[in-house]
């Protein structure tokens, strides 16, 4: 009990330092227009990694930790980190020169460290929470949308306090809205994707060499992507930084999203194979076979539930659905030899979870048609 407590303790200490030296740097009104603006895109990008997260969503406790780590514990860290890799910079190199050695160096190295930490963490520590390539980008994007969200107050803030909204001759809070909440709101979390990506292959790679390499390459990708990012914006034109950012940031992306929705079709496929042994062994019937095997079948499960007995019944059935997901996952896994020493009593737990829920879902839409 007392590290959770003593975690969310650490994580609001380092925000509220956050907020006070943000507020500090550009004053109290920039700060409040920063935080309004910065709320606008995170929202969307949390909702899209929420969308993803369907078929076995994890814990809404370790979502929000993970926002709130990058939000704070890597924002505050990199802070640190990035102001004396700077300093050292202007020593070094020249007064002005620090802050390019901070952006293209210590920023990539150091921010994706940060944030990459929090996944490898829950791969090492609560390995049962993370089933693969999906998770590891679910957990990275809520890092990287945290950290984005910090420090997005910030360069808003500033902005406003330098130049107030904005007009046609002066960059203000609009044009750096559109450039950051508008053109690129997922830059942070692609390029800690890379990450989240090498880890989940680790997760399910029976190979020593590949469970090491494929997150120190994964790391290594976010940290090229977010060093020629930062170099195009820091050391390049206009011309320079639109190439960049059409020629290589909007194709990666468009790669990520395919992969992902690639890995998503597989989970579903991993679901459906599971779901006939489950019948023969009586923990599911026939009659839910097909509102079980896709995301459709199972939202419209839910919306009918909603609609006849209620928001509480529809989460049962949603429970319902989230054990059986995480059966089939396990099962898959100890196919495949990646389930760890732990695997059979994990899966007798699953079991009576699968039963109870079904049991409680049951109870709470018994009226609903086509449930036996």
């Amino acid at each position: 009990m007392l590290l959770p407590v003593l975690g969310l303790v650490v994580i609001a200490a380092c925000g509220l330092t956050l907020l006070a030296l943000s507020t500090a740097r550009v004053g109290l009104v920039a700060e409040l227009v920063g935080v309004a603006s910065a709320l606008l895109p995170v929202g969307p990008v949390v909702a899209a990694f929420l969308w993803v997260d369907r078929w076995e969503p994890e814990p809404a406790r370790l979502l929000w930790l993970a926002f709130g780590w990058g939000a704070c514990v890597a924002a505050i860290t990199a802070l640190l980190i990035n102001n004396t890799a700077e300093a050292v910079g202007d020593l070094l190199l020249g007064k002005g020169n620090g802050d390019k050695i901070s952006a293209i160096v210590s920023a990539p190295l150091f921010e994706e460290a940060l944030k990459g930490a929090f996944v490898l963490g829950i791969l090492l520590f609560l390995r049962n929470e993370f089933d693969g390539v999906v998770d590891g980008i679910v957990y990275a994007g809520l890092v990287a949308a945290g950290f984005a969200f910090t420090e997005n107050i910030y360069y808003f803030g500033r902005a406003f306090a330098e130049y107030g909204f904005g007009n046609s001759t002066s960059p203000g809070v609009l044009a750096a809205f559109i450039l950051r909440g508008v053109l690129s709101p997922f830059t942070h979390p692609l390029f800690t994707a890379m990450t989240g990506i090498g880890i989940g292959i680790a997760a399910r790679a029976n190979l020593k060499r590949t469970r090491i390499i494929a997150p120190l390459a994964g790391y290594l990708g976010a940290v090229v992507l977010h060093a020629l990012w930062n170099g195009a914006a820091t050391l390049g034109t206009a011309s320079t930084f639109l190439t960049v950012y059409f020629l290589v940031m909007v194709p990666v992306f468009g790669a990520v999203v395919y992969f992902l929705h690639w890995h998503r079709k597989r989970e579903q496929r991993v679901v459906a194979d599971a779901l006939p042994a489950m019948v023969e062994a009586n923990w599911i019937v026939v009659s839910e076979v097909d509102l079980l095997g896709s995301l459709a079948g199972r939202r419209r499960w839910r919306k009918r539930v909603r609609a006849q007995s209620g928001k509480d019944a529809a989460r049962a059935v949603g429970d319902y659905q989230a054990a059986v997901s995480e059966l089939a996952f396990l099962w898959h896994s100890m196919a495949g030899g990646t389930a760890g020493s732990d695997a059979p009593e994990r899966e007798a737990r699953l079991i009576e979870v699968v039963r109870e829920t079904r049991r409680r879902a049951v109870t709470a839409a018994r009226r609903l048609p086509g449930v036996a």
